[in-house]
């Protein structure tokens, strides 16, 4: 059996609970980042790592940039959380762009990549945050409604409040990848 753990940075919440539901899946430890030593990945054969998208950005990602020499003998699982809808190609495409930027394409190759939803508290959202999206529905609300896409439009109806798109089923991929490495 493949020794596994999870490793994950969360600011609002989501990406810890995929976390735990994939480490509860594959019966393995889970760590936050902070509190996970980068020496300790030798002693997993498989690393799944999991980050908040914030402005395309994955957060936590230098966790796996700076240490690649100890990850790149090592399956390496990376899964993004947002709440950018991932079924729509324009979403995924923008955060592999931008994943692009920050991995060397020998990182990028080796990766097993996916995207899950996550959702959005405005209460909880620090002053920047809900700064970018107060412009970010400024911006929306001037252009006419119908030439929106389904999910901008979804934003602008759901501003202000609490909306949780995560959903335990979208996991199922990341537990049957590292079940298969």
């Amino acid at each position: 059996m493949k020794r596994i753990v999870v490793i994950y940075e969360s600011r609002y919440g989501s990406t810890r609970r995929y976390a735990e539901w994939i480490a509860e899946a594959l019966s393995c430890s889970f760590y936050e980042k902070d509190i996970f030593k980068p020496e300790d990945f030798t002693n997993y054969d498989v690393v799944i790592y999991g980050g908040g998208l914030y402005a395309g950005g994955v957060s936590g990602i230098k966790l796996l940039t700076k240490n690649w020499e100890l990850l790149r003998d090592r399956e390496v699982i990376l899964f993004t959380c947002g709440l950018a809808d991932p079924e729509d190609p324009d979403n995924t495409a923008h955060i592999r762009k931008s994943l692009s930027k920050v991995l060397s394409p020998e990182m990028f190759e080796h990766l097993h990549l996916f995207h899950l939803r996550g959702g959005i508290d405005y209460d909880k959202l620090s002053f920047v945050h809900k700064s970018m999206m107060a412009m970010l529905r400024k911006s929306l609300a001037r252009k006419d409604r119908d030439s929106l896409r389904e999910e901008d439009r979804q934003l602008l109806d759901t501003y202000g409040s609490c909306v949780d798109f995560t959903s335990k089923e979208s996991i199922q991929p990341i537990v049957q990848c590292a079940l298969s490495l």
